[in-house]
Formats: C-alpha cells, structure tokens, sequence
C-alpha cells in the first residue's frame, strides 16, 4: 500500500542511485537505434547551482528523458569547464590563507595545487545536478583541461595558425589591472556611476585664444590624446579640419580629423581621440593612421615615459617613446584623474563639469574597473571563420527556436572583431608556441616539434622559451561538441553522435559559445555541430527583476529542492519555459506544482484502495462503456499534444497537456464519474474500469516522466505492476484510432454542464451546501438522452436539487447559460440576494475598471515608460490583463442576472 503521503526526500536519492548503477543513462554506441544527442554546456568547475543552471537542464534533461523513451540512443554528453580565472581565484584565496602566493609557489607548484584543489572540491556543481535529476551518460563525462582536449586544443591552434588565422598583434583588449590578465566581453559588467563630463578646451595651433573645446569622463586620459575628430559635415568645424590643437599639459601637437564617429548633436560635437584607451577610438586612429599612446601600465598606473606606436605604410606598428611629464609618473589612474583636472583648472582650460550618470565596465570577479589597454596578444581571425558558418544558419542547416535569436547572432558574426584567444594566467591551456633567437615564434603540438623547428633555422643548441600565457576558455569549449568524442581520433562516437541534434543554452552566450562552437566546428567537422538550439530565457523573480546578491532575492533552487522536491521544481521551471518570455519564479509557484504531485499520488493511492491493477492483455479498444471510451480516447489527444509540444521544445505546453489531463480530465472527472461503477453490483462494469483506470494511469505515468521523474518512476515501481525501470520504458506514442468520437462528445458535454453550473455557483456567492433546481430550455434530443444517462451524476456533481425540461420564461432572478443548443437556467431567487448580488458585482466591476483605467494612464505617460524599468512595465501590463479578465468574468455573471 503507498504511503499517505510523498515523501520525495527518501524517494529521489533511492531512485537516482539505482538509475545511474543500473547505467539507464548510458548511451549505446554500437547499437542499431538512432542516435540521439545533446551537447551539455559545461558549468564552471568552481560553480554550484544556480536557478539558471535548474532550468537549462531541466529542459535538456526533459528532452533526454523524452527521446530515451521514444527508443533512440541518447547521449547526454556531460563535463565541466576549467574556468580559468574563477579557478585560479579560488586556490590563489586558498594560498593566502596560508600566507603563500602563487608567484611565491612557482608555475608548476601552483598548478599541482589547482589539480588537488579540482580533485577535492571541483565536483559539487555534478553532484548537484544529480539532486537535479540530470540523467547524463556520467562515464563520458568530461573536463576542459582533461589530456584528451588538451591534445585536441593544441592541435587546433597549430592548424590555425598554420592557416594564417591565428596570429600575434598589438590591439585592445579589456585589462583588469587586480588580476593582471586581458578578460572576455562576458566578463565586464557594465555598472552604472555617478560620475562627471568634463569640458576642456585644447588651444588652436598657431591661432592665439582659439580653442576647440572637447569633452570627456576619464580625463587622465587625455595624456595619450593622438588626435581630435569632429564631422565632416560640422559647418562649426570646416576650417578646422587638418590644423593642429596643442594637447595641454604634454605639449604634442595633434591633427584635427574629420570623421562620422563625431556626433554634432552630442556636447560641443568635438571628440578627443585616445587610440590606445578606448575600442572606438582605436577604430578612428586606424581609419586616420594616428599614433597609440600607452599611457598605463598594467596595474593601471602612470608609465615613467609614454609607449607611443606608428602605423607603418605596409602595415604593422613602429615603436616611439616620448616623456612623461614628472609630475604625473607612476600615480594611480584616479589620482591621476585628480590631479589633471586640478593642472587644468590652474590652465583656465576648463571650460565647465557637469554630474553625468553614465556606465563604467568593472571585472565581474575582481570587482575593478577595466581599462582598455594596448598589449600584444594572440588573435584567432573570427571574421574568416564566421562566414561559413552564418551560411549554415542562413541556409537553415542550423535553426534557432524561437527564431529571432538568428536576428542576434547574424548581427554579432556579421560585425564580428578578431578574438583575443590569449590570457595572462598560469590555469588554463598554455599557448603552444615557443620563442628563440630574434623574436622567432615557433608553433608547435610538442615542445620537441618546436626544438626541431628552432634547430632546422638555427641550429642545434637553440634555447626556447614558452609563451606563458594560457588560452581563453571559450577557446577550448568551442571545440566541445567534438573534442567531447575524441577528435582528432576518429571514434565511432565521433562519427556516430556528431552533429548534435540540439544545443541548450542561454542568449547572453550565443556570441561567446554557440558561435564559436559554429566556427570550430565546421572548420575541424565539415559539419555543424548541432542541427538546433533552442534558446532559453531568464529566470528572474516573481517581479520581474534579475536575480542578484545585492538585491537579496535569489531563490536556490537546491532550498526548494529540500522544501517542495525535485519534481515540483522541475515540473514549475518547464511550465513556465515559454519560448521568448522570461520566467518570473515565485516560490509559491513551485508550492502549487508540488499539489500537483500529491494530487497525483492522492489519485494513485485511491485507484489502489479500489482494486485497481494492471491487467496482462488490456486492449484499450475493447472498452463498452461510454465513459471508459472517453478517457482512453482523452489519453492519446492528451499523448498527441504532449508529443508535439516536446518536440516543438514547447515545454510550457507540454507541462499544461499533461497538468489538465491527469488533474481534470483524469483526477477530477474520471475518478469522480467511475466511483458508482466502482461501488456497484455490475462485476464486468467494474473489471473494464478498474483495467482502464491502471491503463491511464500508467499512461500519465509515461508522460509525465521527461518532467517529473522521481514521483513518476515511484509510482511505476509501487503500483504500475513493472519490474522495468519507468527511465527505460517506451513513450506512448499517440493512437489516434482509438478515440471515440460519440463518446468524448457526450463526456465532455457532461463535464461543460456541470463545469457551467459550478462557475455559476461561485460567481453568485451560492452557498455550497445548497441543494439548487436546474432547468433546461431548448433541448433536444441527444441532449434529452444524454441528461437521461447521467441525471445521477450530473446531479451529484453539480449539487442539484433536480433538473427539469422546460421551454417556459425563466422566473425573474434566474442565472443562465448556454451549453450547446440549450439554455441552462438556474433560478436563484430563493438562495441569493439578487439585488444585492448585482450591486456587489457592479461595484467589483467599477473597481476594476478604475484600475484599469488608471495602469493605461501610466502606460500613456512616455516619461513613465522611458523612466521605469522593463520589470515594472511588464508588471503593470500583466496587472492590467488580469484585471481586464477578472471584470470579463465579473460582467458576464451580472448580464446573466439581468
């Protein structure tokens, strides 16, 4: 007998242990089923679960679980991502408990150190998804830094660079000054500041008193200015453009430039060129061939002399030095800041400060503010690498779900800047590339095959130095869909499980992963490495407002786990997963779905206390009784759509196909329609419902799974009669033959009737206890022989004192409603204030209608919708729909009255 109640604490970790020791999750190269496959995103190996993490793999693990089922060979590829700078933080925290530093250590120490560190505490984040219910083939499981991608990373940048698509240049990149090292564009978080727009003027060569007057946030570094730009089309400026301005405080002549990135509209329309300080003036002092300046070292300090470089005419850079003034030498940036301003100020080259709220790019692990900085750094040329594969998506050989993310990723790729692949840290996958004797670069797999390059130009006995630096991670994990399954061997999971079939992931990495994924891919495979991906949104609070620390509204997905259980989660992350909308979790969300499972598990339990069991040989056609015929035919409507919505990645519909069939069609009704026949003397009547009940029970059972696996798999073991794991069991693949037409219109007009009464009940404040006359106007004769079969039933369900036909006029105070060719009507004089009743619902309706009136009042307001975040407009426009569906409701219950 089961329990009174589900326990899911004791159930999930029972249930999960012997899936995985029984190897349900392992994929099965050599068999003779079609191949299945899902590239898991690696999660961060310092990382632990997150919301965002729960409902990415949820979704992939539905989808897994679904074609497992459907009787392919799923491969869920599963591995972590070495994060290099995550993981290095963590171990270098770890040494400075101990007083040590990595630099103290040494390279090779520090890195024994990060390998015992992923050793004893690198796995939480698995062993979390477990929790989860994440059903990966484990075995295969993977790691970034393992010696199986390590050879396939070196392999790649050799080939690369052989192809002329890697190579070393001098360019911008995001500097963290803490960390020391260049960072990726998802590793700047974009602050907002309280900060100023300083105006200064730079004097006009040659012309006394003359100024054109420039404007800027980080006035230290003006220092490096090589050049101001202005329009062309600026008639202010005409004369200007080609003369020179004496940069204050450095004294170098700089040109006046005419170039569309000046905006006329914006400040003074004059802009002051810093090439080697910011990614726009970069591409200005390129287009213009004006000199870089290096004005920071990399702890974002003031050089001791500037590191200036000139465009040469056949290309590359030429190194110059030009003093610092002394003053400035070795200060801090922001002190710097200070002290410039203060210098020109005493100069009368202020012309005005203004307080200017604007955004500063800080690192998201050091906290610091990043510098644009001018270093020399590996590069991978995307641009060449991205046009095949935006091909691939325009050609439809890859497909993004929904599809206007194609919109996004054609933007980025089309506009693509060549990759900074390098990193200044110690963890990571160290660039293969050695140098010898006059700035020699030697690329190579192995340090032996650089030695014998090195040897072949110069000789034997020529000393090489590595690069120290390491690869970026996305370098390594744009090769996951292939390095996973051994490339460069040619494996028969390599050839059997590449192309995926889809990709899983969020939008804020199509730049970083999906695309390089593309890129690598087809370059190395020939092929894409996924046919789909399917993007997903964010889950955000129940307001609509981005999870975060400092907001202090995280929901840990691993608290709702112990407090509602892991189906419950799950099943409210897909329920909610509508494809282009954020999720707006709110824990009592997760409440209503944990009801769900027990409503299920409460429907079990009774089926169980009524005899009810699986039969050997059960044919659902077979069934004669109408109502038995009704369900099973629901069943496969209810498979049908389930079916089609996971495969259409529509897991909100899904998740509702199976909520409304197995609580309303089946829990609410069919229990509720079967229970005379249960308690009855008819032995055949009961022995065809009991066998029915088992049969669509088990039936939900199966379509539930992809969501909700550990009620399901519980319920399969303790009353579906199956010695075979639910995980392993064939999905019931809709048979559309055996719906019963007549049968499902007499049933569902059984339950709209009843359903109708009810509603009306509610809307009239009739008290439940009170036992209320139907009658019915206009029937005919298969409604006349339907209220026949299921007078009793309609009756007790609707809470009815009797039902009569008759075409006479209602009596005054009478509700109704029309259910197919009939009128229902529903006098309820003696059970209501009918009066009352209308003026209670009249006051609700206005009440509505005020709140309506006044969210369209802010919604008309363009200072509202400009000022207020998309959160609190989504929320007011969310109120507004509710408001105008409850005042619906509220208007179609008072015109019944009237």
């Amino acid at each position: 007998m089961l329990d009174k109640t589900f326990s899911p604490a004791e159930v999930e970790a029972k249930h999960y242990e012997r899936w995985e020791r029984s190897g349900a999750f392992g994929a099965k190269v050599d068999s003779n089923q079609r191949p299945y496959a899902i590239m898991m995103p690696p999660p961060n190996v310092t990382g632990s679960l997150h919301m965002g993490h729960a409902l990415t793999f949820t979704l992939q693990d539905a989808l897994i679980r679904f074609e497992r089922m459907r009787g392919k060979d799923a491969l869920w590829q599963p591995g972590t991502d070495h994060a290099g700078i995550a993981t290095q933080m963590v171990v270098e925290r770890n040494l400075a408990k101990e007083g040590l530093t990595r630099q103290e250590l040494g390279r090779q120490k520090f890195l024994d150190r990060v390998w015992e560190w992923k050793a004893e505490s690198g796995g939480t984040i698995t062993r979390q998804l477990r929790r989860l219910g994440a059903s990966p083939d484990w075995p295969r499981e993977r790691f970034t830094m393992d010696e199986g991608l390590n050879v396939a990373v070196r392999k790649v940048f050799v080939e690369l660079y052989r192809q002329g698509l890697i190579y070393r240049d001098k360019r911008l990149v995001n500097w963290d000054p803490k960390l020391h090292t260049a960072i990726s564009d998802l590793e700047v978080e974009q602050k907002e500041v309280n900060g100023n727009l300083w105006h200064f003027r730079y004097p006009i060569d040659g012309e006394e008193g003359r100024f054109i007057v420039v404007a800027t946030t980080r006035p230290e570094t003006m220092l490096a200015d090589t050049a101001v730009a202005v329009h062309p089309e600026d008639e202010r400026y005409q004369d200007l453009i080609g003369r020179q301005v004496r940069l204050p405080l450095v004294g170098r002549l700089i040109p006046i430039v005419a170039d569309d990135y000046a905006d006329p509209e914006t400040g003074s329309g004059a802009v002051k060129i810093t090439p080697a300080h910011d990614f726009n003036d970069f591409e200005v002092g390129r287009r213009h061939g004006l000199a870089l300046i290096n004005l920071l070292d990399r702890d974002a300090r003031i050089v001791q002399a500037f590191e200036g470089y000139l465009p040469k005419a056949g290309g590359g850079l030429e190194p110059f030095s030009e003093p610092v003034p002394e003053e400035y030498r070795g200060l801090d940036r922001f002190e710097a800041r200070r002290r410039v301003v203060a210098d020109l100020e005493a100069l009368g080259l202020v012309e005005k400060i203004d307080p200017h709220k604007h955004t500063v790019p800080h690192g998201d692990r050091s906290g610091v503010v990043i510098e644009p900085w001018l270093t020399d750094q590996w590069y991978c040329d995307a641009k060449t690498l991205a046009k095949p594969a935006i091909e691939a998506v325009e050609q439809g050989r890859t497909v993004f779900v929904p599809r206007q993310w194609e919109n996004t990723y054609f933007e980025w790729m089309r506009n693509i800047q060549p990759w900074c692949i390098s990193r200044q840290l110690w963890w990571g996958h160290q660039i293969p590339a050695w140098y010898g004797p006059e700035g020699s670069v030697f690329v190579a797999e192995t340090e032996e095959d650089a030695k014998a390059q090195a040897e072949a130009k110069f000789g034997p006995g020529c000393n090489l130095r590595r690069d120290e630096d390491v690869l970026d991670t996305w370098f390594s994990s744009a090769l996951w869909p292939f390095s996973t399954l051994g490339w460069p061997e040619k494996t028969p999971e390599l050839d059997r499980y590449y192309p995926g079939d889809v990709l899983v992931t969020g939008f804020d990495i199509i730049f970083f992963w999906v695309a390089r994924m593309m890129m690598m891919g087809i370059h190395f495979m020939g092929d894409v490495p996924f046919r789909t991906v399917y993007i997903h949104a964010l889950v955000r609070d129940e307001k609509g407002q981005k999870m975060s620390k400092s907001k202090g509204n995280i929901i840990d997905p691993l608290d709702v786990i112990d407090q509602y259980g892991c189906d419950a989660l799950r099943f409210t992350l897909a329920a909610m997963a509508a494809q282009g909308r954020d999720i707006k979790l709110a824990v009592s969300r997760v409440e209503g779905y944990r009801n769900f499972a027990t409503k299920l598990w409460n429907a079990a339990r009774y089926a169980e206390m009524k005899q009810v069991a699986p039969v050997a040989g059960f044919d659902p056609a077979g069934v004669k009784l109408t109502v038995n015929k009704w369900i099973v035919g629901a069943a496969q409507q209810a498979a049908a759509r389930i079916t089609e919505a996971m495969e259409g990645y529509k897991f909100n519909e899904a998740a509702l196909g199976i909520y409304q069939f197995a609580w309303n069609s089946f829990c609410d009704w069919y229990l509720e329609f079967t229970k005379p026949i249960l308690t009855g003397e008819d032995e055949a009547a009961k022995a065809e419902t009991r066998a029915t009940t088992a049969w669509v029970l088990d039936r939900i059972l199966h379509l539930l799974h992809p969501l909700m696996p550990f009620l399901t798999e519980e319920l399969n073991e303790k009353i579906g009669g199956n010695e075979r794991q639910l995980i392993t069991a064939p999905w019931p693949e809709p048979q559309l033959g055996l719906i019963d037409a007549a049968a499902s219109a007499e049933m569902e007009w059984v339950v709209k009737l009843i359903s109708t009464v009810r509603a009306i009940r509610s809307e009239m404040n009739v008290p439940p206890s009170a036992q209320i006359p139907l009658v019915l106007r206009g029937a005919g004769e298969v409604t006349k022989a339907r209220l026949a079969t299921h007078r009793d039933l309609i009756l007790r369900l609707a809470r009815l004192s009797g039902v009569e036909l008759s075409d006479a006029e209602p009596p005054k105070g009478s509700a109704q409603a029309v259910v197919e060719e009939a009128t229902l009507v529903l006098p309820l004089a003696d059970f209501i204030d009918v009066e009352k009743e209308k003026a209670r619902l009249s006051k609700e309706i206005a009440k509505l209608a005020q709140e309506v009136s006044k969210i369209d009042a802010k919604l008309a307001n363009p200072q509202f919708v400009e000022r207020a975040p998309e959160e609190v407009i989504e929320e007011q426009r969310d109120r507004r729909a509710e408001a105008e569906s409850v005042r619906a409701k509220l208007e179609e219950a008072l015109a019944r009255l009237g």
